[in-house]
């Protein structure tokens, strides 16, 4: 009798098994030498946990908020394109399964479905992750996720140029002609492209149009909803973030698929919570298959983890109960955790819970120390308003 997967890992060996070979590289490759995607991983494993006994966590409440919104847990599933590629039901079974388990759903601009699809059976908060592909089309997309009960846009930044995966590139890797670009046709699109005849060519050079931090401005003022911003990775870009009015950052790598040779999503995370200093909220992707990754990163500072990969393995196994298995499972793991951990509640996970390697230890940002004495100085009445508005704008390199 075979038995169900018991962890991520198992969901990930049965999807192997599954999906055809180029398929399957698709969604496991990283850019190059898939260096980036091994160290999610590896700088995750290299954090330890510090277990704490003798207090009462009998009762224990994984609930949260994430931008004001009530969620079951901090764990979200990511705005990954596609998702029809492992299943046919694609975003509609990962949509069900978000709602079964009560959390956030990304949703791509490169999904298999549409924003209306989605939404009509989605029972849980959805955030629409935005490629910007001109102001016309931008425009287009933002509206119509407003219109269709959106909690939120997200905007991925780290995908300034084009950079096929080798590995696709090898298998000569063509898109199955049952996976469309679902937001792109219909009606509600505006664009009057038909499925596998005109999609086929604007599938293989969709226009994305990288924004950059002067048009940020331009993006918040056309939509009340929350701002996040997916993809950065440094303490300067978020700072700047969040001086343009973001709500919430996902420090991202993308699972490694973009470019080479960085730093891990974790090495980056405490980095862009020192520099963000609480003006928003701070959310990671990139290697999380574990619930005791969950609450790493929630303990160096993130508000919620959300998981790419896995939804492709659950989806590929069995659909929207494959999903919501590999959810159960982070979910469950993470429970357990916070138990051997001593907390009981995910408003206390700290960095009291965990060690970090050497080669994660980060003093706070010098510029920290320098906005806190001119902070010191307007307070005294040495210096005026306008004058720290000025330095401070200096300071941070805006």
């Amino acid at each position: 009798m075979r038995l169900d997967p018991l962890s991520l890992f198992d969901y990930e060996k049965r999807a192997k098994q599954i999906l055809p070979h180029d398929t399957w590289d698709f969604i496991a490759g990283g850019a190059k030498d898939s260096v980036t995607t091994r160290r999610n991983r590896e700088a995750l494993e290299a954090i330890a946990i510090r277990p704490q006994f003798l207090r009462d966590v009998t009762q224990r409440d994984l609930s949260t908020t994430v931008l004001g919104q009530n969620v079951s847990s901090p764990i979200m599933i990511s705005p990954a394109g596609g998702h029809g590629f492992a299943h046919p039901e694609g975003e509609l079974a990962t949509a069900k399964a978000a709602g079964s388990a009560g959390i956030v759903m990304g949703l791509s601009t490169s999904s298999t479905y549409s924003i209306e699809d989605v939404a009509e059976v989605a029972t849980s908060p959805l955030w629409f992750q935005l490629y910007h592909c001109g102001e016309d089309m931008t425009t287009m997309l933002v509206r119509r996720a407003e219109n269709a009960g959106f909690a939120a846009i997200c905007l991925t930044v780290d995908t300034p140029i084009s950079s096929p995966k080798e590995c696709d590139v090898r298998n000569d890797f063509q898109r199955p002609s049952h996976v469309q670009l679902g937001n792109f046709l219909g009606s509600a699109a505006q664009l009057g492209l038909e499925p596998n005849t005109d999609m086929a060519a604007f599938w293989e050079r969709p226009p994305t149009i990288p924004l950059t931090f002067a048009q940020l401005g331009w993006l918040r003022s056309l939509t009340s909803l929350p701002l996040v911003i997916k993809g950065i990775r440094t303490g300067e870009d978020a700072r700047i973030c969040v001086e343009n009015g973001v709500d919430g950052i996902l420090a991202s790598n993308h699972g490694g698929r973009q470019i080479d040779a960085t730093l891990s999503s974790i090495e980056t995370l405490e980095e862009i919570v020192l520099a963000v200093n609480g003006r928003a909220e701070i959310y990671m992707d990139s290697g999380i298959r574990r619930g005791t990754d969950v609450l790493k990163a929630l303990a160096l500072g993130a508000r919620a983890v959300s998981i790419g990969r896995p939804l492709f393995w659950g989806l590929a196994v069995n659909g929207s109960e494959g999903v919501q298995g590999v959810l159960k499972i982070l979910r469950q793991e993470l429970d357990q955790a916070m138990g051997y951990c001593g907390i009981t509640s995910i408003s206390d996970i700290d960095s009291s819970v965990v060690t970090l390697p050497n080669s994660m230890r980060q003093e706070p940002p010098p510029y920290l120390t320098e906005l806190k004495a001119l902070a010191r100085l307007k307070d005294d009445g040495i210096v005026s308003h306008e004058e720290f508005q000025k330095k401070k704008q200096i300071i941070m390199g805006i």
